[in-house]
C-alpha cells in the first residue's frame, strides 16, 4: 500500500516535514495491516492450533487446511501482535490520510478480495460459533425447532454434527434472529451431514456481504478520495474486522450489510423520502431478523424522520412488512430465550473490574442502572456529536446509539463493533475514530486464542487469564472514559488539514454541522 501512496497532489505548500511525517505514516500502515491479516491467515490455516474448532476433516478439497498444529505460546502472542498491529495500522493509516495521504481504492479493494477469499475458504478461527450456527442449521433441516431444542439433545440423537455439541453453547437453543435460521438451514441443506461444508456456505455468504459493503462504500464515497480511503481502511482491509467476521464467520456481518444500506439510502435532499423511508424501513428489518439488536438502529431512522409524520410511518410500515412476519413466524420462544440472556456479562467487558461475583451475571438492580446508563450516553452522543453527514440524517444518531451500545452494554464481543464500523466509515473523520478502533482492539485481544483454559504452559493460561478478565478491561474502560472526554470537551476535529482540504471539510465542534460537503 506504501508505494501507491500520495500526496493531496497539484501545487500546495506543505509544512516542512510533513513527507517523511506521512512516509513513516505509510510504511507503518502497511506493515501493520499488512503483517496482521497474513498472521491470522497463517493462524486459520493450521487445523490442529488453538484458536481453530476441532472438527471432522472434509471430505473434499474445501476448506483448505494443513494438517500441522502451531504451539500454543506461537499462536497466543502471534494473535495478541496481529491485534495490536493490525489496529496500529488502521490508525496509523487513517492519520496518514487526514494529513493528506490518498490509498488508492483499487489496491485497497485488491487487498481486500485477497484477505476475504483466503479466509473464507479456510477453517473457522478464534471461535465456535459457526459450529453452533451449524448446529442451529442441522436442527432446522431435519426439523426440530432450534428455538427450543438444545445442541445437547441433538447430540443425543446420535446425529453427526450433533457431536460436535462440546464445541458449542451446548444447553442454550438458538438466540439468532428467524433469518438467521433460514439462512442456517440453506447452509445445512447445502452442506449435508458435514459441519466443515456446512461452516464454508456459512462463511462464503459472510465474504459476499463484507466485499458487497466494501463495493458499495467505494461507490458511494468514489468522488471524496480521502473519505474512500478512510472507508476502506476502517472496514476493507481492516484486519480486526477480517478476523471477527471471515476468520470468525459471524453472521453479524448480514445484519450490519442490511443495516448500513437501509441508514444510507435515506437522502431526503433527493424528493423520494416516502420511498426511501419505506426502504430503509424494511432493511432496518431485515437486519433485526438476523440479530434482534439491530432493532435500535430503528430508534435512530426515528429521530432522522422525526419531522415527516408521514415519512416516519412509511419507515414503520417497512419494518413491520419485514419484521413482523419473521417473528410472528418463529414465536414466542426466541424471544424468551433472549429474556433468558439478561444480564449475562460478557468477558471483554469493563464489568470484569467491578466484582468477581458479577463475572456472569449483574443484579437486576445494576442491570437496570447500566440500562439508564446506556440512554444517557446516546443521548450525549446524539447532543455533542457532530453531524458531518447531514445529507444522510439517519448516520449521526445511528452512531450515536450503536457506539454507546458497544461502550457501556454489560455483554459485548468484538464483531458486535461491526454495527458501528460500517456507518462509522460513511462518517466524517474525527477522534471518534480513535476511540472505536481502540476499544476494537482491545476487546479483540481479550478473546485471543479462543478457551484460554486449554492453553500450554500452564503460565500462558494464567496469563491470557489477566490479559481478557484484568488487562483488557482497564483498556475498555479507558476507551468509555476517552469517549465521554471527547463528548464533554467537543474535540472531535483532528486538527489542521491540508491547504487544499481546508475548504472541503470545515472545522467540527461538538453539536454543529459543517456549513457545506
Amino acid at each position: 500500500m506504501h508505494g501507491e501512496m500520495s500526496g493531496t497532489g497539484g501545487d500546495q505548500r506543505q509544512p516542512a516535514g510533513t513527507y517523511p511525517r506521512l512516509a513513516t505514516l505509510g510504511w507503518l500502515a502497511t506493515i501493520g495491516i499488512g503483517s496482521s491479516i497474513l498472521i491470522m491467515i497463517a493462524v486459520s490455516a493450521a487445523r490442529q492450533s488453538a484458536p481453530v474448532p476441532a472438527m471432522p476433516r472434509p471430505a473434499g478439497p474445501l476448506p483448505v487446511e494443513l494438517p500441522i498444529r502451531l504451539p500454543d505460546l506461537l499462536v497466543t502472542f502471534g494473535l495478541w501482535a496481529a491485534a495490536i498491529l493490525g489496529g496500529g495500522g488502521v490508525v496509523a493509516g487513517l492519520a496518514a490520510v487526514a494529513r493528506g495521504a490518498r490509498y488508492p481504492a483499487r489496491l485497497l479493494l485488491t487487498v481486500a478480495f485477497i484477505a476475504v477469499v483466503a479466509l473464507a475458504l479456510l477453517p473457522p478461527a478464534g471461535s465456535t460459533d459457526t459450529v453452533s450456527y451449524a448446529t442451529y442449521g442441522r436442527m432446522a433441516l431435519l426439523g426440530h425447532n432450534p428455538y427450543l431444542m438444545t445442541p445437547n439433545q441433538l447430540q443425543q440423537t446420535g446425529d453427526p454434527i450433533g457431536k460436535l455439541a462440546f464445541l458449542t453453547w451446548r444447553k442454550d437453543p438458538s438466540l439468532y434472529g428467524p433469518l438467521a435460521t433460514i439462512e442456517q438451514w440453506a447452509a445445512a441443506r447445502l452442506g449435508g451431514a458435514s459441519a466443515p461444508a456446512i461452516i464454508l456456505w456459512l462463511k462464503l455468504w459472510n465474504a459476499i456481504a463484507f466485499l458487497g459493503v466494501a463495493l458499495g462504500l467505494d461507490r458511494m464515497l468514489r468522488s471524496d478520495p480521502a473519505r474512500r480511503a478512510r472507508a476502506h481502511l476502517l472496514w476493507s482491509v481492516n484486519p480486526l474486522m477480517l478476523w471477527a467476521l471471515l476468520a470468525g464467520g459471524h453472521l453479524d456481518v448480514l445484519a450490519a450489510a442490511a443495516a448500513v444500506l437501509g441508514l444510507t439510502l435515506l437522502r431526503p435532499s433527493r424528493g423520494r423520502t416516502l420511498v426511501e423511508a419505506l426502504a430503509a424501513g424494511m432493511l432496518i428489518g431485515v437486519a433485526a431478523d438476523f440479530m434482534a439488536t439491530y432493532l435500535l438502529l430503528a430508534l435512530a431512522l426515528a429521530w432522522a424522520l422525526r419531522r415527516s409524520i408521514t415519512a416516519l410511518a412509511a419507515a414503520a410500515a417497512g419494518l413491520c412488512l419485514t419484521l413482523a412476519p419473521a417473528y410472528l413466524w418463529v414465536g414466542t420462544p426466541l424471544l424468551h430465550n433472549l429474556a433468558a440472556r439478561q444480564g449475562k456479562v460478557g468477558a471483554d467487558t469493563f464489568y470484569q473490574l467491578i466484582s468477581a461475583s458479577y463475572r456472569h451475571a449483574l443484579p437486576p438492580s445494576t442491570s437496570a442502572l447500566v440500562e439508564l446508563a446506556f440512554a444517557g450516553l446516546a443521548a450525549l452522543l446524539l447532543w455533542r456529536l457532530p453531524d458531518t453527514t447531514p445529507e444522510m440524517p439517519a448516520i449521526k444518531p445511528a452512531l450515536a446509539i450503536s457506539i454507546a451500545w458497544l461502550f457501556i452494554w454489560y455483554y459485548q464481543l468484538p464483531w458486535y463493533d461491526t454495527m458501528a464500523v460500517g456507518l462509522l466509515a460513511v462518517y466524517r473523520a474525527t477522534r471518534l475514530d480513535w476511540a472505536v478502533v481502540g476499544q476494537l482492539t482491545a476487546s479483540t485481544i481479550a478473546l485471543m486464542p479462543g478457551s484460554i483454559r486449554a492453553l500450554h504452559p500452564r503460565w500462558l493460561s494464567e496469563l491470557g487469564y489477566l490479559s481478557s478478565f484484568r488487562f483488557m478491561p482497564f483498556v475498555l474502560f479507558g476507551a468509555l472514559v476517552a469517549l465521554i472526554g471527547l463528548c464533554v470537551t467537543g474535540a472531535w476535529s483532528l486538527g489542521p488539514r491540508p491547504a487544499s482540504q481546508r475548504s472541503g471539510m470545515p472545522t467540527l465542534r461538538a453539536g454543529t454541522a459543517p456549513e457545506r460537503l
